[in-house]
């Protein structure tokens, strides 16, 4: 079958390529599905430049892609909620394997079935984004009506679910977005928008209870001063921290490291009284189940910005890589 592959870790010229591989054999919890889309994620392109290579274990070659939809064709012995011709949908993210690929290996406990509303190429944008936003806002952000979120950069791909998923929570959403997105962004459900070309957030937004961090350089500093005491900012662009260190069972090096690079954010966030961590989303199937109901009864409904063949999987990563996109990227890989 045919992959995209990882062969060499390169900050600045990783090598990527199609190779034949094998067609893959599963284990007794294990599923082997033929993949029909596999949404493209940001982290598809860091993986590559080695960037998490000390916390993401892979051997290379590698088959790159993290989230996918398609056809079970074959399940392990000890699978009991799926059987072969079970349309799904799911997160490999962080497993060691990928989903550019024309089959796949999917644990039983990261798949559900996919919503009978959407289509192959909905279903497969819906993975990491989503589990993502459940994780940040509902599980560990414990988000409630009637508190005041601020997602930024709200036309992006998490951006796009997690303004839906925060209106539903019943929430109050801020967001950041350019000019020209402004009212594409308020259509989603953000309640204030902030035009980044033309205002501060921090000089707008006041009181808020959670922060979702998803924009890199300084913005997670300075959201520190649109949030009131007791509140809390959950990033996942980083800085890496000590207690994901600690969850990862990382070595007591890494741990270090990763508490001296969230040292000056964790400083600043006490003397708020904010509360300040860093989050890694983590496949789940039950958790993605809940979420295919909110989008059978369309209380959420994706965003697909493109949509790019099977043969142009690198083409798709260089276009998300240039952060314009207006929701989610997919690949088609079986009609």
């Amino acid at each position: 079958m045919k992959a995209l592959t990882l062969k060499k870790y390169s900050k600045s010229s990783p090598v990527i390529e199609f190779i034949d591989v094998p067609k893959p054999k599963i284990k007794s919890n294990e599923m082997l599905v033929q993949v029909y889309a596999a949404g493209v994620n940001p982290i598809d392109n860091i993986i590559p430049t080695g960037l998490f290579k000390p916390v993401l274990q892979f051997q290379l070659p590698a088959t790159l892609g993290s989230d996918l939809s398609g056809v079970v064709v074959e399940v392990g012995s000890q699978v009991t909620r799926f059987k072969p011709g079970d349309a799904v949908f799911a997160s490999i993210f962080d497993l060691g394997i990928g989903s550019f690929a024309e089959y796949a290996v999917v644990p039983e406990n990261t798949a559900a079935l996919k919503p009978t509303n959407l289509d192959f190429v909905q279903a497969a944008s819906i993975p990491m984004v989503g589990l993502t936003s459940w994780q940040a806002l509902k599980e560990r952000g414990n988000l409630k009506a009637g508190q005041k979120v601020f997602i930024p950069a709200g036309s992006g791909g998490i951006g796009t679910f997690a303004i839906q998923l925060a209106k539903h929570l019943g929430a109050t959403v801020a967001t950041t977005t350019s000019t020209g997105n402004v009212d594409f962004v308020r259509k989603l459900g953000a309640d204030t928008v902030v035009d980044y070309k033309k205002q501060e957030f921090d000089k707008v937004l006041h009181n808020y209870d959670l922060v979702l961090g998803t924009t890199k350089g300084d913005a997670i500093e300075k959201s520190i001063g649109i949030l009131k005491p007791g509140s809390k900012i959950l990033s996942l662009v980083g800085p890496l921290d000590a207690p994901f260190a600690r969850a990862r069972k990382l070595n007591g090096i890494l741990t270090f490291v990763f508490g001296l690079m969230s040292r000056k954010i964790n400083r600043l966030s006490k003397k708020k009284g904010v509360d300040y961590s860093f989050l890694f989303v983590r496949p789940n199937g039950a958790q993605l189940s809940e979420i295919g109901k909110l989008l059978e009864a369309d209380r959420i409904t994706p965003v697909i910005d493109k949509v790019f063949p099977f043969e142009q999987t690198k083409q798709a990563l260089a276009y998300l890589a240039e952060g314009h996109a207006k929701g989610k990227v997919v690949v088609k890989i079986h009609d």
